[in-house]
Parts: structure tokens; C-alpha cells; sequence
């Protein structure tokens, strides 16, 4: 790519990134806006050095190594909010083979389909609401690469994500940092903490992200 055609698509990525901001977690707004831009999101992502997903999954894979006894081609995963399959991908490669998904739209969805590392991937799913397609305890790990980060979904998100991995299972977040400092999502991991819901395991401060903004990057264990 030749650089007039390099900036063109950095200015296009950080301008969607910007807008997203303003959707404020607007089911339908953010679906609109999803739909436009899913045929060319991994272009625009790509050129601004998107490190989250090879970041979550690598710390898919060490969480597996470290603490659970089934072989990584045998974990359950979820990928929320899989978007057109970043992670998913990375997953794979790092050998996980049962992974599921879901996402807002379909045609981001679609996307992800055609990776072919999926064994499902649901649509019109909304983590701002219940995850009422899932039930209880059903995953090993469940995977949360982007949605915290530009305000898609709000912090109380993250107890249907930890309802919906088994005890002792982990789900692993990022959250940028300027939706760490916009939000209550760390007021929502302590509440979830004193709860007896889950318990921290690491955090990754001010890990690359995209372009030149950083997140933190959550491990956090699903109490027994």
C-alpha cells in the first residue's frame, strides 16, 4: 500500500473509532454502524497495529496451561463480541478448536463464519443485555477482546460474562483506557469481587492496544 493509501485508511479507522464513542452502547445504532463498516474493519484495524487480539488469545493460552487440566483442543471457549473473527483466528492458532461466538450483526458475523475456526457464532446478540442464549456455566473460557474498550457495552457486561463461564473457568477482558476512565467498570469488578463472583487473577496494565492507545488486559478466575 502506498502512503496516500496508507493514510487514507488510518483516517478512516480512527474516525470510526471515534465515532463509536458517541453511540453510547445504542443496540441499534451500534448494529447500523457495524453493518457499514464489517466489509472493511479488518483493513482498517490492521493498519493501526490492533495488538488486543494476539494479546487476549496468548493469555487464552497460558491460562489453559497454567490451570486447566483439559488438553487446549478439548476447551470451550467464547469469543464475545467476535466481531469478524480477530480472535477467533488467533485462538486457533494457539490450538483451540472449540470456540464459539456471537456478535451484533450479521454482517460482521459473517465475516467470522468465513474463517472457518467457529463451531457456532450467534447474532443479534446484545451484551449490554441478558445472555439469554447461553446458559449458566457453560464455557471453560470466555474471551472479551474490544467491546470494553470504545464503549460499545457497559461494565455490568461483564457479570453475564462471568455467569456464563463455569467455576473455576476464567474470562479475560480488555478494557483501553480511556473507557477505564469514562466508566465504572473497575467499581463493577470489585462489586463482582466482594460478591464472591469472581476473583482477579492478573492484569496487564497499559498493554498496546491500537495505534497509539493503551488497555488493560484482565485475567479473571470464576469462583467455585
Amino acid at each position: 500500500m502506498n502512503s496516500p493509501d496508507r493514510e487514507t485508511v488510518l483516517d478512516q479507522s480512527a474516525r470510526k473509532r471515534a465515532e463509536i464513542s458517541y453511540l453510547e452502547g445504542d443496540a441499534g445504532r451500534l448494529a447500523r454502524f457495524y453493518r457499514e463498516w464489517a466489509s472493511s474493519y479488518d483493513l482498517d484495524v490492521g493498519s493501526e497495529r490492533y495488538s488486543a487480539p494476539m494479546i487476549v488469545s496468548e493469555l487464552a493460552g497460558a491460562v489453559q496451561t497454567a490451570y486447566l487440566a483439559s488438553e487446549r483442543g478439548a476447551i470451550t471457549v467464547l469469543d464475545a463480541g467476535c466481531g469478524t473473527g480477530l480472535v477467533g483466528v488467533q485462538l486457533s492458532r494457539f490450538g483451540f478448536q472449540l470456540i464459539d461466538g456471537f456478535d451484533l450483526t450479521e454482517e460482521m458475523a459473517g465475516n467470522a463464519r468465513r474463517t472457518g475456526v467457529y463451531r457456532n457464532i450467534q447474532v443479534d446478540v446484545d451484551l449490554n443485555g441478558a445472555l439469554s442464549q447461553y446458559p449458566t456455566a457453560s464455557y471453560d473460557i470466555t474471551v472479551c477482546c474490544g467491546v470494553f474498550g470504545l464503549g460499545q457495552v457497559r461494565p455490568d457486561g461483564l457479570r453475564e460474562l462471568a455467569r456464563v463461564t463455569r467455576p473455576n473457568g476464567f474470562v479475560i477482558a480488555s478494557t483501553s483506557r480511556r473507557y477505564l476512565k469514562a466508566t465504572s467498570f473497575e467499581d463493577e469488578l470489585r462489586r463482582l469481587q466482594r460478591g464472591g463472583v469472581v476473583m482477579p487473577a492478573q492484569c496487564l496494565a497499559d498493554g498496546r492496544y491500537i495505534a497509539d492507545e493503551y488497555a488493560h488486559y484482565w485475567v479473571l478466575r470464576i469462583a467455585p
